[in-house]
């Protein structure tokens, strides 16, 4: 069975974990996934306070940084560029977030994934991660926050109420 689990970090991994591996049974698989916005609008809005940062290769070291003539500002070294620096970001929410629940899940020995995937939209890009891995049933947390959905919250409630697959929610407190 192929278990998603969908997390924003506050899960507890263990207990995430004891599901999911039950779930997923010996030769299963565990995905967890986590959905972060990129702040893309305030890369841009410190470019407007500061100026235009040249566009770089990654460089190996500091030697390989040439100047940029005319800059108005000066340019850090070895700066990588907007693009590296969220896909730096990205990289460490992943960990951060889906890290510690994939780490519970290896250690009973079941093969596990974590991903992060860059949207505005939540709910939307679980499920369609869901589809595209073919999950057999999707694991949300409920924080039981959402003011205008009752118990489950906003993107708990379109999952459960959108998705065509099963759905576990766990109660976070």
């Amino acid at each position: 069975m192929h278990v998603l689990v969908a997390t924003d970090g506050k899960l507890d991994p263990n207990r995430v974990a004891d599901f999911a591996v039950r779930l997923a049974g010996s030769d299963g698989m565990v995905t967890v996934v986590t959905v972060i916005e990129i702040p893309r609008r305030l890369l841009s809005d410190l470019r407007e306070v500061m100026g235009q940062m040249p566009a770089t290769e990654i460089l190996d070291v500091d030697a390989e940084y040439v100047d940029v003539a005319g800059a108005s500002i000066e340019t850090p070294r070895a700066w990588p560029g907007d693009d590296a620096v969220l896909r730096r970001y990205l990289d460490d929410k992943r960990l951060e977030y889906t890290g510690p629940i994939a780490d519970a899940v290896r250690e009973h020995g079941i093969q596990t994934q974590g991903e992060a995937i860059d949207s505005e939209k939540t709910a939307e890009s679980i499920l369609s991660r869901a589809e595209e891995i073919d999950a057999d049933v999707i694991v949300i947390g409920s924080h039981g926050l959402g003011a205008f959905e009752g118990l489950l919250g906003s993107v708990g409630t379109k999952i459960v109420r959108r998705s065509n697959r099963p759905v576990l929610l766990l109660r976070v407190s």
